[in-house]
């Protein structure tokens, strides 16, 4: 083992102290814990290179522990951050990395670090309380948010088209025309939101949120933009938040003027464990379409709950399970809509975060309609069946402004008793997201 030398300084004056890297961590280690952080800091930046990455890692550990004790939380966030890249299943590190967030505002990361490093096993269960009390912190002071997404997404399939020819049996023979071949476009996608709560109490508040989302394509048919507003009260516990909020939606589809809805949404979020926690989301909606009011306008009644569960500071999964009624003036177009989806996510070496999920859903009008089938007219009421695969890939050490690099992959296949109702799409999606 190498035998590093190192001059510390004694009442006496300058002495050399040989030792072995082992030693000096430890040595070093304890100089922190008293507050010596001149002599701590001067064994760290003596000592040369380790080949023992479990040094190397505690090394930028104390490193951190210095910037953070003097103040400096951004090397001192900087240095955690290089840590979890290289090994992101250790829990003191990543508390240590919520810790400076809270200290520097950014409650959101926060909270996602905080969430996951409750789940270690590396951690005493004092500190776990002590987790429990920063995450009723981390409630309080979330007053404001503001996020920005954007990014290009290719889509092989933009029309949901099957293409084909559909036949009819006639008299004279048959009759048949050629169905909407599926069409390829290119997608640039743009996302804003925004979020303020005005603080009543240390229990109640008033948020309010904004959201715009557009996606752009080389065939402007499909362009697609959409804004949404909410405002109401939030009351927050020590192991939840719940929040009451009117809403407002507004879509133009193709640039043109396509729908806009009014109603209330409920979205609970609670703790039961500190691995486990869910949530529960029901909104209701008036819907009035600017071209198809004779048939689609009407009522959205929806419930989503969601379940996270954390295995560890690294590896998490997600489940969430809803149903849908859409409720139209014409009842063909009215249908209820249950589906669920599971997905894992984790913390990678290198910096990568992946997460993937499979998403189904099954769809059943009310009432049936006229469509061909087997040669002929029938009347049919309408069963579908829809899987949905993606998986999402970022790397946090390209860092830029804020922002990472995400890839998102997507599969959809849908099946259904009308057979014009079926497709298959592939979607790719490349954007800038928030760092967390």
């Amino acid at each position: 083992m190498i035998q590093p030398v190192f001059s510390v300084w004694a009442e006496s004056g300058v002495k050399e102290i040989t030792m072995t890297t082992t030693q000096a961590m430890q040595l070093a280690g304890a100089l922190v814990d008293r507050g010596d952080i001149e002599h701590a800091t001067q064994i760290l930046t003596k000592t040369p290179k380790m080949g023992n990455p479990a040094l190397e890692i505690e090394r930028w550990f104390l490193l951190a522990q210095i910037a953070q004790k003097q103040g400096d939380f951004e090397t001192a966030i900087k240095i955690y951050q290089k840590i979890l890249d290289a090994q992101p299943d250790l829990a003191r590190v990543r508390f240590e990395l919520a810790t400076c967030y809270m200290h520097t505002k950014q409650w959101y990361r926060a909270d996602y670090h905080l969430r996951l490093a409750m789940a270690g096993a590396d951690l005493p269960d004092e500190v776990r309380k002590i987790m429990n009390y920063y995450r009723w912190i981390v409630r309080q002071n979330k007053n404001w948010n503001v996020w920005f997404n954007f990014g290009a997404a290719p889509d092989n399939n933009i029309n949901n088209a099957v293409g084909g020819t559909e036949c009819v049996n006639t008299m004279f023979g048959p009759m048949c025309r050629d169905l909407s071949d599926p069409e390829s476009a290119i997608g640039y996608n743009f996302s804003l939101g925004g979020n303020y709560e005005f603080k009543l109490s240390d229990h109640w508040r008033w948020k309010s949120d904004a959201f715009v989302y557009s996606n752009i394509y080389d065939i402007s048919d499909y362009d697609d933009l959409y804004l949404s507003v909410g405002t109401g009260p939030r009351y927050i516990w020590n192991r939840g938040d719940v929040w009451l909020a009117g809403v407002w939606n507004r879509r133009w589809y193709g640039w043109e003027r396509y729908n806009w809805s009014a109603g209330v949404k409920l979205d609970l979020n609670y703790d039961f464990t500190r691995k486990l926690s869910g949530g529960l989301y029901l909104q209701y909606l008036n819907n009035s379409y600017d071209l198809y009011d004779d048939f689609l306008s009407g009522d959205t009644y929806s419930a989503q709950m969601r379940f996270s569960y954390s295995f560890n500071a690294r590896l998490y999964s997600m489940l969430r399970v809803g149903l849908t009624r859409e409720d139209t003036t014409a009842p063909e177009y009215s249908y209820w809509q249950p589906g669920f989806g599971v997905g894992i996510g984790a913390e990678l070496p290198w910096g990568f975060h992946v997460y993937a999920e499979p998403y189904f859903y099954w769809t059943a009008y009310d009432d049936d309609k006229w469509v061909v089938h087997n040669g002929n007219f029938s009347q049919i009421t309408e069963r579908d069946f829809t899987q949905r695969y993606s998986v999402s890939i970022s790397n946090n050490k390209f860092d830029v402004w804020g922002f990472v690099p995400t890839i998102v992959l997507g599969y959809t296949h849908r099946d259904s008793n009308i057979w014009q109702r079926e497709f298959d799409k592939f979607t790719a999606e490349f954007t800038m997201r928030q760092k967390f």
